[in-house]
């Protein structure tokens, strides 16, 4: 639902439009009908607090902050007629006493009050009963500056305490799942995390067990919090209950650096945030796009990153001699590529590009192909099993991009068989371990005269590599992707490369500079996108500007994302805001 004003009709005229008129703090708005209660206080920018309330997820009203005081206009006596003001609307007669936002929809003249005695007498009360058994561990808690208990306890909260009685202990640190922590104590039972397993995920694991101040949440028996969207939960979690095992104690995110970006783990392209101090990512998280990962992602594509910071990361140019790789600088390096590649024939080349590759880095690979004179140019599929959710079948984050920019290639079979025929003499392979994504052994690359790799980590392919080419990872590098169905998004560079590591469009640019003997004249990556917007007709007028946070649609491709189908379909039916 927007979260937008509607442009103000004529006040007869809204029903005809779908709307309502609604008073919010005494201003009239026109909202759709059928909006709650908080969503309408959204849209006149009024904060109401809540905790349990997520307009993903089902309204069960149990947190009760987000207390309102409401009214509606008196019932005429029998054979009267409403009396309308000056205004054009009814005289609005208030309740006594306050309702829940949440799960309550606007009415027709419907008045509604987010602050005044009564409201904030309410809702210092709620606050008051949340925080009696709460633990004072703000300063430990992983929680600290993101947690809504605390500032909302800070505007809606008393000053001190008046509860004298021993607080109520309950479990804390317990190990519920192999990503997630619980601290029972600090839990509101608010029960985000409780719907979004059972609504979302679809694995009912989590519940409320005991009754009173002693609820807690648990698991169910025999079971765990293991589902690959668990660490959900640790988002939804207004206070500090939910911690991830991966980022507890690792870092104040006061300190940290938040930067927008996307997944590359599969070609849905979910939505992120990119968390970094320094030269080091400490967490990535969903970023809501209701066009492709609603707020939600895959734990796995979350802890992802973890593999480009390890101990086999290599970030130094690389050249083999008498079977032993060392380190050399760029300039050698590249001049040592260029003279090697002019050495053979442009059909003893092939060229194993990746639809990992940014849309400007692909098209820096096909003019590099051109400049040689390469005809072979292959890129590596990559499937798996979806999940039914977020995980898409390709693994691949940019093989539309591949298909529109590359055009029909061959497979790396063909190139398999041109090597052990003597066809192929020399490779180039960029962003891929040819061993792990398509199949090859060491017998297959055994007849190529030459390698030249690029990537990030050690792997066989960069061991098999005459030289290597240290690349950036994606937290390191800009450009843009389009997801499976069809959605231009954008990269954005959260850290600076590792070592002496290049953005890969640098180092392909800098290769065909190296062979033409050019001059640079290409500084920034915005001017590959201008180049593919120049040939490639779907990018026409495209920049990283206009494709902005969210993204845009660039191509038809009819696939569908099911857990924004699913989220839809309730958000028609009304049971969740969407």
């Amino acid at each position: 639902m927007s979260e937008t004003l509607t442009p103000q009709l004529p006040k007869d005229e809204a029903a005809e439009k779908g709307l309502v008129n609604v008073q919010i703090d005494g201003t009239w708005i026109q909202v759709p009908k059928g909006t709650r209660m908080i969503e309408a206080c959204k849209m006149a920018e009024k904060e109401v607090p809540h905790y349990c309330y997520h307009p993903k997820l089902t309204s069960p009203g149990n947190c009760r902050m987000c207390l309102v005081q409401m009214g509606m206009p008196p019932r005429p006596a029998p054979g009267a007629e409403p009396v309308y003001g000056d205004d054009g609307y009814q005289e609005i007669g208030w309740m006594p006493r306050p309702v829940i936002s949440c799960a309550n929809t606007v009415g027709e003249n419907m008045g509604i009050r987010t602050t005044g005695k009564l409201v904030e007498e309410v809702r210092e009360g709620v606050m008051e009963f949340l925080l009696i058994n709460h633990p004072l561990d703000c300063p430990i808690c992983d929680q600290a500056g993101e947690c809504s208990l605390q500032e909302f306890s800070v505007e809606h909260g008393r000053g001190q305490s008046r509860f004298v009685e021993d607080k109520v202990k309950k479990p804390k640190n317990v190990d519920i799942g192999p990503r997630i922590n619980l601290d029972d104590e600090r839990c509101i039972m608010c029960s985000r995390c409780i719907r979004f397993m059972d609504e979302v995920a679809d694995d009912a694991v989590l519940g409320f067990s005991e009754r009173g101040t002693h609820t807690t949440v648990t698991c169910h028996p025999d079971r765990r919090l293991d589902s690959n969207y668990g660490m959900n939960t640790i988002d939804l979690c207004p206070v500090g209950a939910l911690t991830s095992k991966d980022f507890r104690f690792q870092m104040r995110v006061w300190f940290l650096k938040e930067t927008n970006s996307i997944d590359v783990n599969c070609g849905t392209g979910c939505n992120t945030t990119i968390w970094t101090r320094g030269s080091k990512v400490y967490r990535v998280t969903p970023r809501r796009n209701d066009d492709v990962n609603s707020e939600w992602m895959p734990d796995s594509h979350r802890l992802a990153f973890h593999e480009t910071q390890g101990d086999d990361r290599l970030t130094d140019p690389m050249i083999k001699v008498d079977g032993k790789h060392e380190i050399t600088d760029w300039n050698t390096a590249l001049t040592a590529a260029a003279d090697a590649l002019k050495e053979f024939q442009a059909s003893e080349i092939a060229i194993i590009a990746s639809a990992r590759q940014t849309n400007e880095e692909l098209f820096l690979t096909k003019a590099l192909a051109d400049t040689l004179g390469i005809t072979t140019l292959a890129t590596v599929p990559r499937t798996g099993e979806p999940d039914g959710k977020l995980i898409s079948a390709d693994r691949n984050p940019n093989t539309n991009g591949a298909n529109l920019i590359l055009g029909a290639t061959p497979t790396t079979e063909i190139i398999k068989q041109k090597l052990h025929s003597g066809e192929i003499k020399a490779l180039l392979i960029l962003n891929e371990d040819v061993f792990e994504a398509a199949g090859f052994t060491h017998d297959d690359l055994a007849p190529a005269e030459f390698i030249i790799s690029s990537n990030i980590i050690a792997n066989k392919t960069a061991h098999a590599s005459d030289i290597f080419l240290p690349g950036a990872s994606f937290a390191e590098k800009r450009g843009s992707m389009i997801n499976v169905t069809g959605r231009l998004q954008r990269l954005n560079q959260a850290i600076q490369p590792t070592g002496n590591a290049r953005e890969d469009w640098e180092i392909i640019r800098d290769l065909i500079l190296t062979i033409t003997g050019e001059k640079n004249d290409m500084f920034m990556i915005e001017n590959v996108l201008k180049m593919i917007a120049t040939n490639i007709p779907e990018f026409n007028g495209i920049t990283f500007s206009k494709i902005g946070d969210q993204g845009i649609p660039l191509i038809e491709t009819g696939v569908e994302i099911p857990l924004l189908t699913k989220e839809r379909a309730q958000a028609a039916a009304g049971i969740i805001v969407g």
